[in-house]
């Protein structure tokens, strides 16, 4: 069993969209991000960064794993799931998830901050909006080219940049300049594990699936 203690986020969804494509059990802790409860000492003593998602695997001696990326690839060495058993295989999946991680998540991330928080920074804007959009640029290109990011399969790869373009619109990011990426992104949100694991945590987890060392 998997405890998940998540929000509904780019980055939050990822992991739930894994745990539903990979068929593992897990209990939904909904952290409320607004009312800082990912920074109470008990959901640092998981995450010390203070930042969701994280899990704790209770099969593993309640096992503590945080950064959405290294949730992704924990869980895909744990099922044996959406990673290739070959070592190429398994970099190629292992460099788009960098790609994210260190590219598309912080400057996307950056761009809708800066267009929602300080639209009269029109340096800062341009600077993260153009960035991201250069980063899709090189999505777009991967995909004109491949199915999915890593190679003919879907994986965990596809998982977490999935996550930031399923909320490109926050950001105001255009696809249409992108057709792969849409074309890419619509096929991975009809698939039901994925339908599912982006709605978590629901509205009602919000309100019932609160963690245990939060106040009720």
């Amino acid at each position: 069993m998997i405890d998940l203690y998540t929000g509904r986020t780019p980055n939050g969804i990822k992991v739930s969209i894994a745990l539903e494509e990979m068929g593992l059990p897990y209990t939904v802790y909904a952290l409320d991000l607004m009312a800082n409860e990912q920074k109470l000492p008990e959901f640092l003593a998981i995450n010390p960064n203070g930042r969701i998602p994280a899990i704790v695997d209770r099969d593993e001696g309640n096992f503590p794993v945080f950064e959405s990326g290294a949730c992704l690839i924990y869980l895909a060495e744990k099922t044996g799931k959406l990673l290739p058993a070959d070592r190429k295989g398994r970099s190629r999946v292992f460099q788009w998830i960098m790609f994210q991680m260190g590219g598309i998540g912080p400057m996307q991330g950056q761009a809708g901050w800066f267009k929602r928080n300080a639209p009269d920074n029109q340096v800062g804007i341009d600077r993260y909006m153009n960035e991201t959009k250069r980063l899709y640029g090189v999505l777009d290109a991967r995909l004109a080219e491949s199915p999915f990011l890593a190679g003919a399969d879907y994986s965990i790869a596809d998982i977490a940049n999935y996550g930031w373009v399923w909320a490109s619109d926050f950001s105001g990011i255009d696809l249409a300049p992108f057709p792969h990426v849409k074309t890419w992104k619509d096929g991975i949100a009809a698939r039901a594990a994925v339908q599912k694991g982006q709605a978590i945590p629901t509205d009602e987890q919000k309100t019932k699936n609160k963690a245990p060392f939060v106040k009720k």
